[in-house]
């Protein structure tokens, strides 16, 4: 019964934590109460929900501290999706509400805040329902995911190219970056492009701030490349494609080690966000997911660090 509800269960953890880690450990610590409490419930799909959601209500607490003293930019674990770990992505909603982008906006929210829209909007859960996994009243749950919602705003939705044209810009893209052609970076950059790093603790030439538009990020990423180019895990390193949170991403590896995962919005003729996990401690689950899945060539750039070419 469990395992059954065990993806189910790991998607809600995971968009209520941002971690992947964090909600594999939630998991555990839930198979273990219903391994005493199976006997007696009743409903055991609502009976995990509501022990998962509070348990992760506790953690997103401690989290919350941990984020506020975090050196650099603080970004969520990638999770591989195309294998489902979080549940269908069929829809655009679907891959909106697991999106990098999303679980940042979420982290502007209270811990009951974010339990009720996650519940709500990923969910379907009604108020009612809702108010009795959380133990709050069917209003009060109304009230919170009314702030949540005005805090959240109406998120941008994501164009969604197809497999072809993606690969085409992000390998036009990073062949740019990796020749310092500033001038052909700008025509693939959308003027407000926006680049987000996290790599704490990787030694990564990571910037600690978002860099945001078309002429600052042309000017900053091929410095970032060249100062990986001097990375002995580069040296060696292999490209991958694999879908994460619900994008298509590059994967960096230094043999089995996943190094970097780099997700490359793009909506028809430009490149619009970028966003990088090089944390090493966040990188573990994608690397692990990532690894099983059956091989898809990488894309063919010049002289990325001066020897990448097909992954």
């Amino acid at each position: 019964m469990f395992e059954a509800e065990r993806r189910r269960l790991f998607g809600l953890a995971y968009r209520l934590l941002g971690s992947a880690s964090d909600a594999e450990d939630v998991l555990q610590s839930a198979f273990e109460r219903w391994l005493t409490a199976a006997g007696t419930v009743q409903s055991p799909a609502k009976w995990l929900t509501t022990v998962v959601t509070n348990l992760c209500l506790k953690e997103l607490a401690s989290a919350r501290r941990r984020r506020e003293r975090y050196a650099g930019t603080w970004l969520p674990e990638p999770v591989v999706t195309s294998a489902g770990a979080l549940g269908p992505l069929e829809t655009a909603e679907q891959r909106d509400s697991v999106s990098l982008a999303m679980l940042v906006l979420l982290e502007r929210l209270t811990p009951p805040e974010r339990a009720v829209f996650v519940l709500r909007e990923a969910f379907g859960y009604s108020y009612g329902e809702t108010g009795q996994v959380l133990g709050r009243s069917e209003a009060g749950c109304r009230q919170l995911h009314r702030r949540a919602a005005q805090r959240v705003g109406t998120p941008m939705r994501r164009f969604r190219p197809d497999r072809a044209q993606w690969r085409r810009l992000t390998g036009q893209f990073l062949a740019a970056a990796a020749a310092g052609d500033v001038a052909g970076l700008e025509q693939l950059l959308a003027e407000d492009a926006c680049y987000v790093g996290d790599g704490q603790d990787s030694g990564l030439p990571v910037a600690r701030k978002p860099v945001t538009g078309r002429s600052r990020l042309a000017r900053f990423l091929p410095r970032a490349v060249r100062m990986l180019a001097t990375d002995p895990r580069f040296v060696d390193a292999r490209l991958t494609v694999a879908e994460v949170n619900g994008q298509p991403a590059v994967l960096a590896w230094s043999r089995e080690s996943l190094l970097a995962v780099l997700i490359v919005q793009v909506d028809r003729t430009a490149i619009t966000e970028l966003w990088l996990v090089a944390a090493p401690g966040k990188l573990a689950v994608a690397g692990r997911q990532a690894a099983v899945l059956p091989r898809e060539d990488g894309l063919t750039w010049g002289g990325w660090a001066g020897t990448c070419g097909r992954g």
